[in-house]
């Protein structure tokens, strides 16, 4: 039974691999269940025992990666909560943060998301409100938190955490988004781009900064 078990989840896997693979080469309209078959390597009969319809197997691929969100929501939460250092620990996240999202796999997969926004919108709120938007909450609440230990000044922690998350991602996610070409920055590149956020967000929100704007 265990065997069998164990292999029935190396079908799965290879079927949700080789799905992803042509759903982002074809597009969802372009893709069959005949080539995902023949791209994983079973039977059309097999995947049809995984999956109801292509729906179905669009829909897991999609949802399934908002579990890797968890390592980010988790990593926000270890690097603000006990900061002694709030510069040295946002540029640690910011680089770790802005690694992760231009990863070639979770670039492809955005775009697949909203490419099919308007045929499986329910879809992609889940997507967003699982993934990003987790994110975003958690990003606030360290941020409040911050606020009200005094190391940082922010009226609304949503939108700075907003604000933060824009300035981090808006040139290399919106050049990866237009261009397709995910191998366009160096990891230098995108630490740039991350400390240059840091340092922005830093000097609007400061608390050392408010306070000498009121003395």
């Amino acid at each position: 039974m265990a065997v069998s078990a164990k292999r029935m989840d190396a079908k799965h896997q290879a079927i949700l691999r080789a799905a992803a693979d042509v759903f982002q080469e074809k597009g969802y309209p372009g893709a069959s269940m005949d080539e995902i078959a023949a791209t994983a390597g079973v039977s059309k009969q097999t995947v049809y025992k995984h999956f109801a319809d292509k729906e179905q197997l669009f829909n897991e691929i999609v949802l399934s990666t908002t579990a890797e969100i968890d390592q980010l929501v988790r990593l926000v939460a270890a690097t603000l909560d006990d900061t002694k250092d709030l510069e040295k620990d946002l540029r640690r996240l910011a680089k770790l943060f802005i690694t992760a999202l231009m990863d070639p796999k979770v670039l492809r997969l955005r775009r697949l998301v909203i490419a099919n926004a308007d045929r499986f919108p329910e879809l992609g709120a889940t997507w967003y409100e699982r993934g990003f938007e987790r994110v975003l909450s958690t990003l606030a609440s360290s941020f409040d938190r911050l606020a009200k230990r005094k190391l940082l000044d922010v009226a609304d922690p949503m939108l700075a955490a907003n604000h933060f998350v824009g300035m981090l991602l808006w040139i290399p996610v919106n050049r990866a988004m237009f261009t397709g070409n995910h191998e366009y920055y160096t990891g230098r590149q995108l630490e740039r781009y991350a400390d240059a956020a840091v340092s922005a967000f830093l000097s609007g929100h400061s608390s050392a900064r408010s306070a000498r704007s009121r003395s």
